[in-house]
C-alpha cells in the first residue's frame, strides 16, 4: 500500500524529465524510504533539502547530462554556448571600459582627473563602497571565462555571479531609498543581460556536463580579440558608448563569422551554436532598445542614437538569421 510520503515523493520527482524517471525513479523511492518507519511515514513530509536536491537534478537532466535523449543534449549544448558567449562578451567589456576611463581621467588634466575621484569621495561610506565594488566585482566576469574554460567550474560560478551584483543596485536602491529610476526598462534588461549568463552557466556547467571548449581558438587569444573589438568600437565611435555598446559589438562579430564559418564548414559547426547566439542576441537586442528609445526625440542626441539604431539594425538582422540558421541545424540532425 503506497503511503502518503510516498505519494508526496513521488510527487516531487514529477520535476524530473520522464526519461530520468523511468529510469531511476524506484530507486530513489527507496532510498528516501529505506530508514523511515512506516507508521510515521503519513506524517512526512519531503525536506527543503531534499526538494532543492531533486530540482536541481531536473535542470542537469534536462541540459545535457549522459545518456539524455537528443533534445535535451541540444538544449544542454546550446545553453553552454549561450552563457560561453555571454560570459566573454561581458568579461572584455569589464576589463576594457575601466581602462579606457582610467586612462582618459588621468590624462586630460586634473579636472578630469578630480572628476573621476569625485564617484568615491564625498557622498559617504556606503555610496563610496557602492562605486568602488562597481569597478571591482564585474572583474568577475573575466575569472568565470577562464575558470570555465581550465574547468574550475565552482570558481566560475562564482566569479559570474559575483559580476553579476552590481546591476541590482539600481533596482534595490529604488525599493530602499526615495529614489526614481529614469530608464527602467534599460535597468531591467541590464540586469537580465548579466543573470541570464550567470545563471545559466551555473544550471548548464554542471558536474555531468563536457568541459567547456570554445569553437576556435585559445582562451587567451579569443579574449584578446573580443577586447580588441571592444576598446576599437568604444575609441572609434565614443559618441555611442554605453554599457551595451562594447557587448553588441563582439556580438556582430562572433555572428559574421558563425555564419561564414558555417557557411564553408557546415558539418563542423557545434550542435544548437547558432540558436545559442541567437538568444543572446535577442537579450542584447531588447537591452539596446530600452537604452535608445529615451533618446530618440530629445535634441542633441543624434550622435548617440544613430549608432544605438544602427548597432540595433545590425542586432535585429543578424539575431533574425541566425534563428533561420539554427532551425535548419536542428531540423538536419
Amino acid at each position: 500500500m503506497t503511503t502518503l510520503l510516498e505519494a508526496r515523493y513521488r510527487t516531487v520527482l514529477r520535476l524530473l524529465p520522464a526519461y530520468y524517471r523511468r529510469e531511476r525513479e524506484e530507486e530513489m523511492v527507496e532510498t528516501y524510504l529505506e530508514d523511515l518507519d512506516r507508521d510515521t511515514q503519513d506524517q512526512s513530509r519531503p525536506t527543503l533539502g531534499e526538494v532543492a536536491s531533486i530540482a536541481a537534478l531536473a535542470v542537469r537532466s534536462r541540459l545535457g547530462a549522459a545518456g539524455a535523449p537528443r533534445r535535451y543534449v541540444l538544449l544542454g549544448s546550446g545553453a553552454r554556448l549561450f552563457a560561453l558567449a555571454a560570459v566573454l562578451f561581458l568579461a572584455a567589456s569589464a576589463v576594457v571600459e575601466p581602462v579606457l576611463r582610467l586612462t582618459w581621467s588621468f590624462t586630460r588634466g586634473g579636472a578630469e582627473r578630480r572628476l573621476f575621484l569625485a564617484d568615491f569621495t564625498g557622498h559617504g561610506p556606503l555610496e563610496a563602497t557602492v562605486a568602488v565594488a562597481q569597478w571591482i566585482l564585474p572583474l568577475g566576469w573575466t575569472v568565470a571565462y577562464f575558470a570555465l574554460l581550465y574547468d574550475r567550474r565552482r570558481l566560475a560560478r562564482t566569479g559570474a555571479l559575483v559580476a553579476a551584483v552590481p546591476t541590482l543596485w539600481p533596482l534595490v536602491r529604488s525599493l530602499t531609498e526615495e529614489t526614481v529610476i529614469t530608464e527602467p526598462a534599460f535597468v531591467v534588461t541590464l540586469a537580465l543581460l548579466a543573470w541570464l549568463p550567470a545563471l545559466a552557466l551555473c544550471a548548464a556547467h554542471h558536474r555531468d556536463a563536457p568541459p567547456a571548449r570554445l569553437p576556435g581558438g585559445t582562451p587567451g587569444l579569443v579574449f584578446m580579440a573580443a577586447c580588441v573589438v571592444t576598446g576599437a568600437s568604444l575609441v572609434l565611435v565614443p559618441t555611442a558608448g554605453d554599457l551595451v555598446w562594447g557587448p553588441a559589438n563582439c556580438f556582430v562579430v562572433a555572428a559574421l563569422g558563425r555564419l561564414l564559418w558555417r557557411a564553408r564548414r557546415a558539418a563542423s559547426v557545434a550542435p544548437g551554436g547558432a540558436l545559442a547566439l541567437a538568444a543572446l542576441g535577442l537579450l542584447l537586442l531588447a537591452a539596446r532598445v530600452a537604452a535608445v528609445y529615451p533618446w530618440l526625440r530629445l535634441p542633441g542626441a543624434a550622435p548617440y542614437t544613430g549608432g544605438g539604431l544602427a548597432q540595433t539594425a545590425a542586432l535585429a538582422l543578424l539575431t533574425v538569421l541566425l534563428g533561420v540558421v539554427g532551425v535548419r541545424e536542428l531540423a538536419r540532425r
